[in-house]
């Protein structure tokens, strides 16, 4: 897994944020039932964000990372993938939750299909908030989120934390080196120099195929920085997590701005 389970994002809540949520099941093209949370911002400048976690799913990491993302100013978004296998009821799974069973379940073609009922359900809200969307995953969501510009739901840019960009995946998700000629939108990925799985050559050649294909791009590597690094618990990584973090926040907002 990409993180322990009392992990939490390295993001400081911002003071005084009003963030309105709710916790809702959307219902994808396939029929699927999709669990999510939805945070609001309560000053929006414009954009929302899809947050697609790593292979647990709709983990409190990442409903935390959505409230981070609201105070910014960003609908944010966080799905589960697991409501055709193991149901919808995500407060209901224990610790000893045997998610990486249904993690061998899911199909590139019903995570397809959750994207764009998150996507669908942020342009929703109406009101001019979100004429631009994104996407950001982290480990197996990183690379979903990386191959979700090429779903043709009009994606502002997309931002992947380590996710695997070459070889063979779980979920038959396609590897993104290999779909950079049907990708839309502006990409940034992000990845830790030392992380034991994903290699630099593998980054490089993801890099090398977004640039012959003219995709904007944006790659960091932090050097000495593991698999999961953006994680409050790795203190020793802090100062890489608030550079990523301020990276993500300038890259939507950038690629917002023309929308």
């Amino acid at each position: 897994m990409c993180f322990d389970l009392d992990s939490h994002p390295p993001v400081a809540p911002i003071a005084g944020g009003a963030i309105d949520t709710e916790e809702l099941v959307l219902r994808a093209g396939d029929g699927g039932r999709v669990a999510g949370l939805l945070a609001r911002a309560e000053k929006p400048i414009g954009a929302g964000i899809v947050v697609l976690p790593d292979v647990r799913g709709l983990h409190p990491y990442y409903e935390e990372l959505a409230l981070r993302f609201a105070e910014a100013g960003i609908d944010a978004l966080a799905i589960d993938y697991f409501g055709r296998t193991a149901g919808i009821g995500v407060r209901e799974r224990t610790p000893d939750f045997d998610f990486m069973t249904h993690v061998a379940d899911t199909r590139f073609s019903s995570l397809s299909w959750d994207v764009q009922a998150a996507t669908d359900r942020l342009r929703a809200i109406g009101d001019g908030r979100e004429r631009a969307i994104f996407t950001i995953g982290f480990c197996f969501g990183g690379r979903l989120a990386f191959v979700s510009s090429t779903m043709g739901l009009d994606l502002a840019g997309v931002i992947g934390f380590y996710g695997w960009p070459v070889g063979s995946a779980r979920g038959d998700v396609p590897a993104p080196a290999d779909s950079t000629g049907l990708m839309r939108g502006a990409v940034l990925g992000i990845f830790g120099g030392a992380d034991q799985g994903i290699t630099a050559e593998a980054v490089e050649t993801f890099e090398a195929a977004l640039s012959a294909a003219g995709v904007p791009n944006e790659i960091v590597t932090y050097p000495g920085a593991p698999h999961s690094f953006f994680d409050r618990k790795q203190e020793d990584y802090a100062q890489a997590s608030e550079d990523a973090w301020d990276r993500v926040l300038t890259f939507i907002r950038a690629n917002a701005a023309g929308r």
